[in-house]
């Protein structure tokens, strides 16, 4: 049972490839949170007019830069003309258009390049949707992200820093840019402390079991942190199933060549599993069908 939202909020909620889209009403203007991938932009832009109902997009504010939550910027600002807003840690990534900085090349993924209009920081305050929010800095699947949280309705729109069943991949740890478990242990912590009510995260439908979720999370975080090999093939086996989804299908013969094109598999199995490839490929392979994420018919392999 999805929880009540206030009326000046509505969540559109997306499936993989694009993270949700959270719209906050104000009169005849409107905020949107978070853009989804660029194969969706479109899609995107169809939602986002219909809903809007007539009133205009004045602003666009992201969360983080990953590009299921970037990838319809561009769309969105040719469409409506809206500003955009990133956290202020990703200024010089956005406006070089660092691909590995976006974790767009090492990812195999893909996004229309847009600038940022303005910036916003960790302490800063936004309405929203006739609503005061508050950024906080949550790092761990991003070391820039930033949630929204609004105090009065006890709602948190939390990007991928938690989920109702986890959050998102710890992608730091695993690069060797920051210690991302350690800095994701303290963004638990300090949300779990919140008074929240409501959860809205960039994945899956918004959520009012508080309480069990954290409990998730630091579970998995716990597991991921005593074994670190643990999250590197969760990882790998993520960006795999993504890939996938967005190629939607290719001759069995071809998935070796497809996964190790990706360099993020690649690096992350030489730092943390040293498989071979036959292995490496062999493994993904198998349990990516185990859960349904991959079907294998007539010498085809298909995103479930």
């Amino acid at each position: 049972m999805n929880p009540d939202l206030p009326a000046s909020l509505l969540v559109l909620e997306r499936g993989w490839l694009s993270a949700n889209n959270i719209l906050l009403f104000d009169g005849d203007q409107a905020t949107l949170v978070d853009s989804g991938y660029v194969t969706h932009a479109e899609q995107t832009v169809d939602l986002v007019h219909h809903a809007l109902a007539g009133r205009s997009l004045a602003r666009l504010i992201n969360t983080h830069s990953h590009s299921d939550h970037i990838g319809g910027n561009a769309a969105l600002k040719a469409a409506f003309d809206c500003a955009i807003i990133v956290p202020a840690g990703l200024h010089a990534a956005i406006a070089d258009w660092d691909k590995d900085a976006l974790l767009l090349s090492p990812l195999g993924q893909q996004s229309a390049r847009f600038q940022h209009d303005s910036l916003i920081d960790a302490s800063d305050e936004v309405e929203m949707g006739g609503l005061n929010w508050q950024a906080l800095a949550v790092p761990g699947h991003d070391m820039e992200a930033l949630a929204y949280y609004n105090p009065e309705k006890r709602i948190l729109i939390s990007g991928d820093a938690l989920w109702e069943n986890g959050f998102g991949v710890i992608f730091p740890e695993l690069l060797g840019e920051a210690d991302g478990l350690a800095s994701a242990q303290e963004t638990l912590e300090m949300l779990s402390r919140l008074p929240i009510d409501i959860v809205i995260p960039g994945h899956g439908k918004p959520f009012s079991t508080v309480d069990a979720a954290f409990e998730r999370a630091f579970r998995r975080l716990a597991n991921f942190r005593s074994n670190i090999g643990q999250l590197a093939w969760h990882a790998i086996k993520v960006i795999v199933s993504f890939a996938m989804m967005e190629k939607r299908q290719l001759p069995k013969a071809d998935f070796p060549a497809f996964v190790l094109a990706l360099p993020f598999a690649v690096d992350v199995n030489a730092r943390f599993l040293n498989l071979s490839d036959e292995r490496l490929v062999a493994g993904v392979e198998r349990e990516l069908l185990l859960v349904n994420a991959l079907r294998l018919s007539d010498g085809m392999i298909t995103a479930g």
